[in-house]
């Protein structure tokens, strides 16, 4: 008689945004399958991943605990895993996945686990080199991060699988175009975090300032997202004269945060895939963004959007002049990378690839 499979699919926090945000998609490919899944939180943070998890009747248990308590993490861990008896385990994140591997093995559980960092610590990158062996599979949400988990981890091609985390939604919001005699309105979503380059951006925007660059028509900045920069990126804005910026906090409803603006920009230092981008790629906007990641793929210069060297105001600041110089040729950038996502991450196409992602790792029971 065959059993049915228990996936316990661990992941770091709750946090809104980043790798929580698709995990019930991602989930409802392992439930299509048959497969019973349980989410293991291995602490909270902001917990505003959770309302769409359980809103998706996911059964989520999350641990009352730090980001630090690595040890009290592990032994939590255990016990829950050994309380639900799962066949399989599926980790996300470099903390999930360390203790996934260590105690997985160990109870006689395979673990799947995903890679979606394109950046590691040194001591988390010599530890999961250390512990790739342990995992039955290594599935990467892009190309760049599947290049790197070979590379830096030393994952053989025979265990590692390409799944990319994004499906995009035919029934997002559409960004409405840019109409003469309106502001232009420019934004981002992401972590004030150094690794997003916003520091970056409001060098690039002082940049043009004192150049002497005039906008043809007048626009506004506006960056969702919280993080421990604010105050640096505020005073950064205030010395540089950068009076178009906003920092309006987490955004709790992202498609009509974008389906609000007319050009989207992405300053990042390192991206893995960038679901923020491809998403305002999907609400028909055309996209600035750093040459990092999956977006050095995505973003198309003079197709979809323009790219800039990551790191470099100089860069971003030509990029931006292009963009801005021209506000009426944005709608016609912006239909195509809302085309160019509707073929490339359709939701058919996530289902399949999640489906045969699956059919891997049951195949090798």
């Amino acid at each position: 008689m065959s059993t049915v499979p228990r996936v316990a699919y661990v992941i770091n926090s709750l946090e809104g945004g980043g790798a929580a945000l698709p995990v019930p998609a991602i989930l409802d490919v392992l439930r299509g399958a048959g497969a019973q899944v349980r989410v293991l939180a291995l602490t909270r943070r902001d917990g505003r991943a959770q309302p769409a998890m359980e809103a998706a009747d996911l059964d989520v248990v999350v641990r009352k605990g730090g980001e630090t308590d690595h040890f009290a993490a592990a032994r939590w861990l255990d016990r829950e895993l050994r309380g639900w008896g799962p066949t399989h385990l599926w980790t996300s994140l470099t903390r999930a996945t360390i203790l996934g591997l260590l105690i997985g093995p160990r109870l006689g559980v395979p673990v799947v686990s995903w890679q979606h960092n394109a950046f590691l610590k040194p001591w988390n990158e010599r530890l999961l080199r250390l512990l790739q062996g342990q995992a039955a599979l290594w599935v990467a949400d892009s190309r760049v991060v599947a290049e790197l988990t070979a590379e830096r981890l030393g994952v053989e091609l025979d265990r590692l699988a390409t799944w990319p985390i994004y499906a995009a939604d035919p029934g997002m919001a559409q960004a409405r175009p840019w109409q003469p005699g309106e502001v232009l309105r420019i934004g981002s979503l992401g972590r004030l975090h150094p690794a997003k380059g916003y520091d970056v951006l409001i060098a690039a925007l002082a940049r043009l300032r004192a150049e002497g660059f005039r906008a043809p028509v007048p626009f506004e900045f506006a960056i969702g997202g919280d993080g421990t920069q604010r105050q640096r990126l505020t005073a950064l804005a205030c010395e540089a004269g950068v009076r178009e910026l906003r920092l309006e906090g987490y955004v709790p409803d992202a498609p009509a945060f974008l389906a609000q603006l007319h050009l989207y920009v992405q300053p990042s230092r390192r991206e893995g895939f960038c679901i923020a981008a491809h998403e305002a790629l999907t609400a028909g906007l055309p996209v600035v963004a750093s040459r990092v990641g999956e977006l050095a793929f995505t973003v198309q210069p003079q197709i979809n959007g323009w790219l800039a060297e990551p790191d470099d105001p100089l860069a971003l600041a030509s990029a931006l002049r292009e963009a801005l110089i021209d506000p009426h040729r944005l709608q016609a950038l912006g239909e195509e990378g809302r085309a160019q996502m509707l073929d490339k991450y359709s939701m058919s196409r996530f289902y399949t690839v999640g489906a045969s992602v699956w059919a891997r790792v049951a195949a090798s029971d």
